[in-house]
Formats: C-alpha cells, structure tokens, sequence
C-alpha cells in the first residue's frame, strides 16, 4: 500500500480534545471543553474555575467558558462564609443541586448572583493535587433537574479533565512563585523588604486590580496573574551590590545609577527563571516582565528606565506601583516610623497625576475595610 494510502488509512481520526495540547490559553481551552461538552448535554450552560488562597482563605473568580455575561465576575468570598463550598471540600466528593432554589433563602453574594443569572442546576467539582486544595470547577444548567446518573458520570470526568486543565497551569505559575519567595528571602537578607511585605503588597495590587477591572476590562485571570506576580518587583535588587543597598545614608549619583538598575536586572533574572523552569509559554508572562520592569515609571515621564508617560506604562506595573508604595510608607523602616493610613493615602493623592495613577490611588483607598484587613492578616512580627 503506497505511503500517502497507508496514512489516509491510520490517521482519520481527529482528536476531539487536541485543543488541549496547543498552546492556548486556559480559557480558550475551557471554551473547547465545553463546546465539547454542549454536543452531549446542550443545557450545561456553563463551566467555571474558582482559585482558593489558603493565606487569606479567599475563593476568587478565576476563568469561565461563557462568552456572555459572567454573574460572578470579578468576585472572591472567603471559603468559611460560604458552609456549602466549605463541606464540599471537606469532603472531597461533588456536590450535586439539581433545584438551586434550595439556596433560595440564602444571602452569600454568591448564591444571589447565581440566582439572579437564573441557573436552575449545578454540579461542583474540588480541585486537588496529591491532597492540596485548589479551588472548585462548576457546571452549570438553566434547566432543573438535568443532572442524572449519566449526566454526572460524564461530569465526573470533564470535571476532572476540566480541573487537570487549570492546575497544570496554575502548578506551572505556583512553581514560579514558590522560586519568587525563595529568591525574595535572599533579597530580604540585603534588603529590608520581608515576606509580610510581599504578601500585602500582592493583596493590595490586587484589590486596585479589581477595583479598576471594568475601566481597563481586566479578566478575573488576569487579576490573579498580578496578584501572584507582584512579590517578583524587586527581584533585580539581588544584583546590587550590599554597600549600596544597606547604605544608610544618601546615595551618590553613580549609586543611584546603579540601585535604578535593578529594574533592568530583575528583567534578565525573570528571563533566566522563565528559561531554567521551562516556565517561557505561561500565560501573561509578558506582565511580570512590565512588572519588574518599569514599577518605577512616573505618570510625567520622570521614571525609569525608559521615561514612559501615562498610559504607555502598562497598567500592571502601574497597580503594583502604588501597592508597593502604600506599603513602604505604611511600614517601620530603620530610618523611618510607620505612616498612619490616612498619612499614605494623602501622600499617594498628592504624588497622583505626577507620579502614579490617580485611578489606582482611588482604587487603593476605596478598599480602605479590606486594606485594614490585609494589614492586620499580615502583620510583621517583630520576633522575625
């Protein structure tokens, strides 16, 4: 049988699911799972990825495969205020609602919203990795009634599928977090940033982040990629050498040439991380680069390195800006007492316009309940 017949012959077969083995993002895939999904079962409206952080026991918004109007856009709770959520994982097992007006007596913002959007049925999925936590996948249904035995077989499985799908991707970015606190803790032995910090800092970036969501159309995913690439800002810092770093006092203009260059060197650390854990493809990777990159460009063009004004800044590197700078002021230094709340805020109103954006100064200070929450939650502790 000539070479071009025998082919024909052996591979005619499409895979339906080679959408998984491209290099697309989470979303597009959870797009095809659910395309995939609807041929079967045409009510299943929906299919959603919630993310939990186990440092501040929020359960957030991550990815969804709607294409229309997300009722939870933008959301997180924390995990204890939600009982059912909670004993869903607990359990470790799915939870089945074939009748959510079971939940119809509740008031969580998430059952309202769900409510409201007019889901009848859901099916939710915890996401575990050899007995860690992730967060949840749901399927969701407009009709009543719909999930029977075979439906949830077929769940069981693209809800499994479904949540390889997103761990995979967010073991790849933990994977490079767990490398940013690892490098952080060697920056902290020469500089006087602490993981305290770093942790405030990224909750802080992240509340500006969804704050600002609607007006520069931030995805959910996007917000947890500032959020976790926040701590990286300062990475380059481990390039500068220790008598500049810890000088106590003013910095000549050759030292503040060279301290401005840690900006430019944590780039090149990022770009040999990326490299070292085969990390070059992960998704809005270009972000912590303008993170680290340009978190010191000014509004009027004054920063570095590249003078970029306004807009031309990227808008990550512009939240974690003033989440950096809010919590420098806010924190005891050696040289320096703890600003109060009100003492930072008026600053940061002061530098806005010049030196950071004004939409994520308002941004920062209209969260100020959940700024006081961060700050009690990661407090320093004075024992080290």
């Amino acid at each position: 049988m000539p070479r071009a017949a025998r082919n024909k012959a052996v591979f005619y077969h499409r895979d339906a699911l080679d959408t998984l083995n491209r290099h697309n993002s989470l979303a597009d895939k959870l797009a095809s799972l659910h395309k995939l999904l609807k041929r079967r079962y045409p009510f299943i409206t929906r299919i959603a990825v919630a993310v939990y952080d186990p440092k501040t026991d929020l359960l957030k918004t991550y990815v969804d495969s709607g294409r229309t109007a997300h009722p939870l856009r933008h959301y997180s709770a924390k995990l204890t205020e939600v009982p059912s959520l909670q004993e869903t994982m607990a359990r470790g097992t799915p939870r089945v609602v074939n009748d959510l007006d079971v939940f119809k007596r509740s008031r969580t913002e998430h059952a309202v919203r769900i409510r409201a959007a007019g889901y009848g049925a859901s099916y939710t999925l915890p996401m575990f990795l050899n007995g860690t936590f992730f967060g949840f996948v749901f399927f969701n249904s407009r009709l009543k009634r719909v999930f029977t035995d075979q439906v949830l077989h077929d769940l069981d499985i693209f809800g499994h599928l479904t949540s390889l799908t997103a761990i995979s991707e967010l073991s790849s970015i933990r994977t490079l977090e767990a490398s940013v606190r690892t490098a952080a803790d060697i920056v902290h032995h020469k500089d006087m940033d602490t993981g305290a910090h770093l942790d405030r800092m990224a909750n802080f970036a992240r509340l500006i982040a969804r704050t600002i969501a609607p007006t520069y159309s931030l995805t959910d995913d996007l917000i947890e990629h500032i959020f976790l690439f926040a701590p990286l800002h300062d990475i380059g810092k481990i390039a500068i050498p220790d008598e500049i770093l810890q000088k106590p006092g003013t910095l000549t203009d050759r030292e503040k040439t060279i301290m401005r260059s840690h900006t430019a060197k944590g780039r090149e650390i990022i770009d040999v991380m990326l490299n070292n854990f085969g990390l070059d493809g992960l998704e809005h990777i270009d972000m912590l680069r303008n993170i680290a990159l340009y978190h010191h460009e000014a509004m009027n063009g004054s920063g570095y390195p590249s003078g970029l004004q306004g807009n031309d800044i990227p808008i990550e590197a512009r939240i974690v800006a003033v989440a950096d700078i809010f919590d420098a002021l806010t924190s005891r230094r050696s040289y320096k007492e703890a600003w109060s709340n009100d003492e930072a805020f008026a600053m940061l109103r002061r530098m806005a316009g010049s030196q950071v954006d004004q939409h994520c100064v308002e941004a920062l200070i209209a969260q100020r309940t959940e700024v006081e929450e961060i700050q009690v939650r990661f407090k320093e502790d004075p024992y080290g």
